[in-house]
């Protein structure tokens, strides 16, 4: 048997070894209720069963809740102001220009799974979209051939070199999914299985794709056969032995009035209308190549104003507007959301639960969006489930459970073999 450490510590977190291999899985989109009504209707027997012997709690995601600063909080242990991720999409101080966040070098912590590469551990990692992959492989040391990590989306693309397997199609054997389809998350949990009795990794991450959720709500028949299908996997992973432990980005929730459009709030356009047309520059975090589901609307957007300008006057103002739950300043936003300042704008803008924020309508194409829009990014859409198959102990009563406590519970919290 190989050594290993009692434990391993990153990001003064401090993780025990795990006693048996453990898969996190990162649901997208998924608050509680998905969850609740699947088991309450009789659709997730495993599940079910799960929550009866294991533990069921709840937990608050970070904000912004985009997938990207959610994934990395939850793979690193900490939150934005930490690991540097502060949304999908930014303005890169350095250049002016805005790029999507889903290369490393905007990474500024090491994750959990490097951490327990380097002491001796074996981590495999499946995700929906290439865009995650880089971000969360990032330091991984492939020539060890005790690491994995690619996307359903590029699955017959992989290579040894970069991806730890050739070839990881052919592995799972299966078409490669669309990436607009439940399809895209059922690749994942195949592949994880086929990893799980292949290679037994010491730590499994797979984290899914929300197109479900933007389109189905809690309860709804075609959500309800989505996490059907999540429950048998997780069953097969349970029955090799696993602790399977559950949490998700982000929630979600209806972003549609009567009429069942979007209901948005363009702060592009108030601003102009406030301080003089193109005198700001409104960027929207949860921007991403995968628009078709959500139209780049999301509750959460940050805003760089000209020079001379008082934030706290725009904020004030900016208050007043029906659907605002926050407007803050850099300082102020950073601060209560822990992100890192210097990758937010002059202000932040929280729009109510069943708002989002736009720029100007010009600049969103919503001809795709078939269904009324659902969508996230704001503190409403915060509450997450927190779910491990095994017994959890020694977690105080009144802690603030975050999804990015999720390693922390299943492997300092478990009861150890």
């Amino acid at each position: 048997m190989t050594e290993h450490p009692a434990a391993v510590t990153v990001n003064d977190r401090t993780y025990a070894w795990p006693d048996r291999p453990l898969v996190v899985v990162c649901i997208d989109g998924s608050q509680p209720e998905y969850i609740e009504q699947a088991v309450a209707g009789g659709h997730m027997p495993y599940t079910a069963a799960m929550l009866a012997r294991g533990a069921d709690l709840r937990a608050d995601c970070v904000v912004p809740s985009f997938t990207n600063p959610n994934n990395l909080s939850i793979v690193t242990g900490r939150p934005p102001a930490v690991h540097g991720i502060s949304g999908n999409f930014f303005l890169d101080p350095d250049t002016g220009q805005e790029v999507m966040m889903n290369d490393p070098r905007f990474l500024r912590a090491g994750t959990i799974f490097k951490a327990f590469q380097d002491a001796g551990a074996a981590i495999a990692i499946v995700t929906a979209k290439d865009k995650l992959r880089r971000l969360l492989g990032h330091g991984l040391d492939m020539a060890k051939g005790t690491a994995v990590c690619f996307s359903s989306e590029k699955a017959d693309e992989t290579t040894l070199a970069e991806h730890g397997i050739d070839n990881a199609q052919a592995m799972v054997g299966r078409p490669i999914p669309d990436v607009y389809s439940a399809e895209l998350s059922e690749f994942i949990f195949d592949a994880g299985v086929k990893l799980m009795e292949s290679r037994r990794p010491d730590i499994m991450y797979l984290s899914t794709t929300d197109y479900i959720q933007h389109k189905h709500a809690p309860g709804t028949p075609v959500a309800n056969a989505f996490y059907a299908m999540m429950d048998g996997y997780w069953a097969k992973l349970d029955a090799l032995g696993a602790t399977v432990a559950l949490t998700a980005d982000h929630g979600m929730n209806a972003k549609f009035n009567a009429d069942g459009q979007p209901d948005v709030i363009y702060l592009q356009d108030v601003l102009d209308d406030m301080l003089g047309v193109g005198a700001t520059r409104v960027i929207l975090p949860i921007t991403d190549p995968y628009v078709v589901h959500h139209g780049a609307l999301g509750s959460f957007a940050t805003a760089y104003l000209p020079a001379g300008t008082d934030p706290a006057q725009v904020c004030g103002r900016l208050a007043t507007l029906d659907g605002i739950e926050a407007a803050l300043t850099n300082a102020e936003g950073c601060a209560r959301f822990e992100l890192p300042t210097d990758r937010l704008g002059d202000i932040i803008v929280v729009s109510a639960r069943n708002k989002v924020i736009g720029t100007s309508p010009a600049r969103h194409d919503l001809s795709q969006l078939k269904e009324p829009l659902r969508s996230h990014g704001g503190a409403a859409d915060q509450r997450v489930p927190l779910i491990v198959n095994r017994p959890v102990s020694g977690v105080a009563p009144d802690r603030a459970l975050r999804n990015f406590d999720i390693f922390d519970i299943a492997l300092n919290h478990t009861a150890q073999d």
